[in-house]
Parts: structure tokens; C-alpha cells; sequence
């Protein structure tokens, strides 16, 4: 088929061309990079945590209004206490969770000196079996013992620790080139730097703030029992059983210590739909615009179709009368199409990765594959087709006899 008479026509119309073009080419831009943020909210809210069971691993966060209290003795009594609840596996006193949404995090460096250095990771207090009950996967060194605990009065001393397990991110930044295990870092500088011997690697335990970028793996546990009226104790129970160990736990709290509040008790797996909740609000958004976008463009493009073939019933009844085939007035409207729909996804193309920029330097994102851009464009050619079929066909049906008819 000859394109020029086609792009001859397209120009004569240009007007409504470079409508359906310029809507094409908004909508690939918009549509590409809501894919992309889709699948990059939705890779994000999926991220393991390190934590073997979350449905079963439970956080119970209180605080006890007993002053003069033996706060280490009143942490072991009631890891104790916990133990003891029928389905529960494991349990010990902790400061933090991950996706629990807020705890500690340290500055860290590979010497006493300062360096300049960016490293930072998220401060685990735990004394053992953390490791265990957490479930995390040790896959270098050993896991803490009781002769590593250290308890620590944070008002007495800035010693916290002798002893660390770090996950497989933070060893790597912190030795880039060799095993982490048996190396020594740092928590600030000078003769008041608190040294840690790294004694064991796990293969990842994310922060509580589960960040976007890759400091969301970056974290550290030390045996460390905090002299605190405030603590959280994490409970790995048998399967099946939390709904029914959180009950009995706070029960045996109370018990052991009624002179205490709770402030919280949930699952890993509950922070964690609290902590994604808003990324997954915005990429179901994100959808449903998507498919709006889709949807209007594709309502444009048959409009504009469906109004060129009425404008152009009698040429097209001269063209039949002349012999053109259905086959090659169908075939018209569709290669018509494709050249707009082309013209368009070419801007679009820029405008993509425009919008991709301005987004990256924004948010927490990295630059967009050219892969999203390709499969927006073929959407597109896809639905360009589809939208337009139907006026074409309509078009191919006009009879010859039209051509002898007056305007």
C-alpha cells in the first residue's frame, strides 16, 4: 500500500492527528513509568525480612511502672514467663523489630579514626537466642552465647557490647574484599569508640524502617540486655498458634507483673502490611489510572476514526467504485492508525524518560528500564488497532453506490 497518499490526507487533517498523537504520547509516558513504580512498590512491599516465620513471630512491646524494679531480672523473668505459654518456641527481649516502624541506628566504622564514612546500620539489642528466634539464617561465623551478653546502663556506661552478628549487606560495605567474620568495627571514634568484634554473619534481618533504598538490609545485633523500663519481647510461636499465644502472653504478663502496661502485640507479618499499606494504595492507583488512561485513549481514537470515515463516506464510496477491495479500505484506516499511533510513541519516548528523570531525582527510585517504554509501545499499537478496527470495518462496508449520491 502506497503511505503517501495516506500521510497526504493526515496532513489536510492534521488537527485531529495530532490530537490522538499528543494523547498517545501522554499516555505512553504516564503509563510506562506507572508500570514501573507498580512493579517497584510491589518488588518493595515483597522484600524478605530475614525473619523465617512472620505470620508466627510475634512483637510484645511493654513497660513497667515499677520504679525501683530489677530491670535485667524483670526482662529474664519474663522471658521465662513467655517460654512457658503453651506453642511458643522461642522468645527474647529485644529493642527492636523489623518493619516495626521505629528503633536504633548506629554510625559505623572499620577503625577509631574518623573517615568520612556513610555507614550506617540498625542497632539490634538482643541478648541469645535472638538468632533462633527470629529464625534468621546464619550463613557465616557462630550465633552469640550467654558469655556474650553484656547488660548495659546506657546513664552509666557507653559500653554496650564486646560482640556483633551483622547481615551479609552491611559485612560487604563494611569489608568490601574479604569476610567480615573475625573483623573488628567501630560505634564513634577515639578512645570512647565502643568496639565490636564481628562474630557471625546473617543473610539478612531488614531495619524497622524497611527502607527503598539498600540500607534496608543494613543491620547489626549485639548481646545486649538495656537497662529499660521499655521493652519488647519477640515470640516465635508453633504454627498456627499466634492468635492464640498473643492472648495467653499478655495473660502471663500481666500475671507475672501486673504493675505494667502493654502497649502493643502483632505479628512481623501485621507490621509488615502496616509498614507497606501506602505503597500498595499507591500502586493500585496507579492501575486504576493506568487503565483510565488506557481507556480514554482508546475512546479518543476510535471517535477521531469513527468521524473521519463519515467525513469521508463518498471517497470511500469512490474508491470502491473504482475497485478497491474491503480488504484495502480496512487496511487504510489500520495503517493510518499505526502512523499516528507511531508518531506518537516516538514524543512519548522523550516524555517517558523525562518524567522518569524528574521522578528519580524525587523519590527512591532508580532510572526506569527502556524495556517499560517497549512494552507501553506495544500496548499502545495494540490498543491503537483494536480501537480503530471497528470504524474500519464499518468503513470497508460502504457500498460503491454511494459515490452517485449528492453531498
Amino acid at each position: 500500500m502506497e503511505i503517501r497518499p495516506i500521510l497526504s490526507s493526515l496532513l489536510r487533517n492534521k488537527t485531529g492527528a495530532l490530537l490522538i498523537a499528543m494523547q498517545v504520547a501522554l499516555t505512553l509516558a504516564i503509563v510506562a513509568n506507572a508500570m514501573y513504580i507498580v512493579r517497584d512498590r510491589m518488588q518493595l512491599s515483597a522484600r524478605p525480612s530475614g525473619v523465617a516465620d512472620e505470620a508466627n513471630t510475634i512483637a510484645i512491646i511493654t513497660s513497667s511502672l515499677v520504679k525501683d524494679e530489677d530491670r535485667f531480672e524483670a526482662q529474664k523473668r519474663d522471658e521465662r514467663v513467655l517460654r512457658a505459654v503453651p506453642g511458643v518456641v522461642s522468645a527474647s527481649w529485644s529493642n527492636q523489630s523489623p518493619l516495626g516502624r521505629s528503633g536504633w541506628n548506629m554510625g559505623l566504622l572499620t577503625t577509631r579514626e574518623p573517615d568520612n564514612s556513610d555507614i550506617n546500620g540498625a542497632f539490634y539489642m538482643a541478648p541469645h537466642p535472638v538468632v533462633s528466634t527470629y529464625g534468621l539464617k546464619l550463613v557465616e561465623g557462630r550465633d552469640f552465647t550467654e558469655q556474650d551478653v553484656v547488660e548495659w546502663d546506657d546513664e552509666a556506661t557507653n559500653t554496650f557490647g564486646h560482640t556483633a552478628i551483622v547481615t551479609q549487606a552491611l559485612g560487604k560495605r563494611l569489608y568490601p574484599d574479604s569476610s567480615a567474620v573475625g573483623k573488628l568495627m567501630y560505634v564513634g571514634t577515639g578512645e570512647d569508640a565502643v568496639e565490636l568484634r564481628i562474630v557471625g554473619v546473617v543473610e539478612r534481618l531488614q531495619t524497622p524502617w524497611a527502607q527503598a533504598s539498600e540500607n534496608a538490609e543494613s543491620s547489626f545485633l549485639t548481646a545486649t540486655r538495656l537497662h529499660s523500663g521499655y521493652s519488647r519481647y519477640i515470640v516465635r510461636t508453633e504454627p498456627g498458634q499466634a492468635e492464640r499465644v498473643l492472648r495467653d502472653a499478655e495473660a502471663a504478663l500481666l500475671k507475672a507483673e501486673p504493675r505494667r502496661l502493654i502497649h502493643g502485640k502483632r505479628t512481623i507479618l501485621e507490621d509488615r502490611a502496616s509498614r507497606y499499606r501506602d505503597d500498595k494504595a499507591v500502586a493500585w492507583m496507579l492501575v486504576t489510572v493506568t487503565a483510565l488512561l488506557l481507556l480514554v485513549t482508546a475512546s479518543g481514537i476510535i471517535g477521531m476514526a469513527t468521524l473521519w470515515v463519515n467525513q469521508r463516506r463518498k471517497q470511500i464510496g469512490v474508491r470502491r467504485a473504482l475497485g478497491a477491495r474491503r480488504l484495502d479500505i480496512l487496511r487504510y484506516f489500520l495503517v493510518e492508525n499505526v502512523l499516528i499511533t507511531t508518531g506518537g510513541i516516538v514524543v512519548g519516548l522523550v516524555l517517558a524518560l523525562a518524567l522518569n528523570q524528574l521522578l528519580v531525582s524525587q523519590l527512591e527510585l532508580e532510572k526506569m528500564p527502556l524495556g517499560y517504554v517497549a512494552i507501553g509501545s506495544a500496548v499502545l499499537w495494540v490498543l491503537g488497532l483494536v480501537a480503530v478496527y471497528g470504524p474500519a470495518w464499518r468503513a470497508a462496508g460502504i457500498a460503491p453506490a454511494i459515490a452517485t449520491r449528492s453531498a
